[in-house]
């Protein structure tokens, strides 16, 4: 494999080109009309730019994606997370214009990316489930039945979903149907599919997962784990490895159930097995992405490995250079999402430009971006700006070292979600590790980013709006009293006619 094709942009895009060149591997950048500046279009050895800013009309076509592929004489295409990563077509399309998809097949997508079938080829291997149903529920009493059955409060999730969408938790039975119709709604307009289903609702979850990796030639490897709980409207903000709750004997049954669920599928290449985890340590399988996760970079300072670096390896039909005994952790890693959103504003996406823009520096930090100084984030794409990530021997080596590179880290021109990581780094919650899916819910209020004083600032503060009070009087004494003796006062009559 000598020349590929980066399939989406930004950070991401970056960071693969990055593994590619220290293999020697040529790399093409595609973009859109927006992104013609950005800094991976400069760092590739060739660019082309495939549409307009939207989307659909540019990251998301992947028939000309292909057409600049053949075009350029590429090998293989690596689709980065997001846009047609898990898309089982383009895989199809990939594949069949003779060029090698850096990912899993089409037929993993597929059983992977509908919960149900997910579920259905988990079950074969007795992997824990939240108990509810098998299969998708269209019929409403049926379903309201089989609710009550599993116990409130339940979950109810559209089959196709992701990022909370479609997803709707139902605390009574008088709820159940209205909640039941909007998941259904909400899943047809985001997905195109109203199927949904029920789980019992687990209160106060952790999200764990686990990172596995499988060539093609049978061996399947999990990577330990990685904590996600800290989430804003059911998405990912921070994300840290190891857990601090797990276990050896857990660590390796969740590992063990990831491996299972990887075979359940035939998965070959990067993908990321997730589970429920509740207060008790019980585990259950929630689903399965088939691509490089965001959060990779926190499994690559434990362990060592460049993931894309495996995953083009695995795509060129090599053997894993490991097995699962030489797999060891080493250190903590933490990892924050720098969004472009607004954290006083229920986390609303901004849009503006980076006026200033000075990432930190230092041993154990590393930042993947793909902004620069004076960029504006446009508005077509995810808000997110950069990842944050650092490493240190233990939890609180690294929780320490984030809290002053997200000091270091200076961005104006935009809000972003620096104040709240840095609020999270700080709390008790976090630092003890005694938290859950509900961080933001239970303990973050917009004041907590407001500054507050002490009894001593306070005081000054007192004293100096009293001077500040003084001042103002006297100045108002001395200007009438210069307004009285002024020659416009006793010459506006002269002034008027003028």
């Amino acid at each position: 494999m000598n020349k590929i094709l980066i399939a989406n942009r930004g950070e991401i895009a970056l960071r693969v080109m990055r593994s590619c060149r220290e293999m020697g591997i040529k790399t093409v950048a595609v973009f859109s009309e927006a992104d013609r500046n950005s800094p991976h279009v400069k760092y590739a050895d060739e660019a082309v730019c495939i549409g307009p800013p939207a989307s659909s009309q540019s990251y998301l076509d992947g028939k000309k994606i292909i057409e600049v592929s053949k075009k350029l004489g590429v090998d293989g295409i690596h689709p980065g997370y997001g846009f047609l990563s898990e898309n089982a077509n383009f895989a199809n399309m990939v594949k069949e214009a003779g060029l090698t998809f850096i990912g899993p097949s089409a037929e993993s997508m597929n059983i992977m990316g509908d919960k149900l079938s997910a579920k259905a080829a988990a079950k074969r291997y007795n992997i824990p489930m939240v108990p509810g149903t098998d299969g998708a529920i269209d019929d409403i009493e049926v379903a309201k039945k089989t609710a009550i059955e599993v116990g409130f409060p339940i979950l109810v999730k559209a089959s196709a979903g992701g990022g909370g969408k479609g997803m709707r938790i139902v605390e009574r039975v008088e709820d159940f149907e209205e909640q039941m119709k909007l998941a259904v709604s909400e899943a047809i307009s985001a997905f195109g599919n109203g199927a949904v289903f029920i789980e019992r609702y687990v209160a106060g979850p952790r999200h764990i997962e686990i990172q596995v990796l499988g060539d093609t030639h049978g061996n399947i490897v999990y990577l330990f784990e990685r904590e996600c709980s800290v989430q804003r409207r059911h998405q990912k903000v921070i994300e840290e490895a190891p857990s601090s709750v797990l276990t050896p004997e857990i660590r390796k049954a969740m590992g063990e159930c990831a491996v299972n669920v990887a075979k359940a599928c035939d998965y070959i290449g990067a993908g990321t097995v997730e589970f429920l985890l509740d207060e008790n340590k019980n585990f259950y399988f929630l689903e399965m992405n088939t691509r490089l996760q965001v959060e990779h970079p926190v499994t690559e300072q434990i362990t060592g490995l460049d993931l894309v670096k495996e995953q083009i390896n695995v795509a060129r039909g090599e053997k894993l250079s490991f097995t699962q005994d030489d797999l060891k952790i080493k250190g903590h890693s933490i990892e924050v999402r720098v969004y472009a959103e607004d954290p006083l504003n229920n986390f609303l996406p901004d849009i503006g430009t980076l006026h200033t823009y000075k990432t930190p520096q230092g041993l154990g930090i590393r930042v993947d971006d793909g902004f620069e100084e004076g960029m504006q984030i446009p508005i077509y794409y995810d808000p997110m700006i950069a990842k944050l990530i650092t490493f240190g021997k233990d939890r609180e080596e690294a929780r320490l070292r984030m809290i002053r590179a997200i000091n270091d880290y200076h961005i104006s021109g935009v809000e972003t979600t620096l104040p709240f990581c840095n609020f999270v780094m700080q709390h008790e919650a976090f630092i003890s590790g005694n938290f859950d899916t509900h961080f933001v819910k239970h303990y973050f209020k917009p004041d907590s980013l407001k500054p507050v004083m002490t009894e001593e600032e306070n005081e000054i503060a007192a004293i100096a709006a009293s001077i500040a009070m003084a001042d103002f009087k006297n100045d108002k004494v001395v200007a009438e009293a210069t307004h009285e003796n002024s020659s416009w006062k006793h010459n506006r009559k002269s002034y008027m006619k003028v």
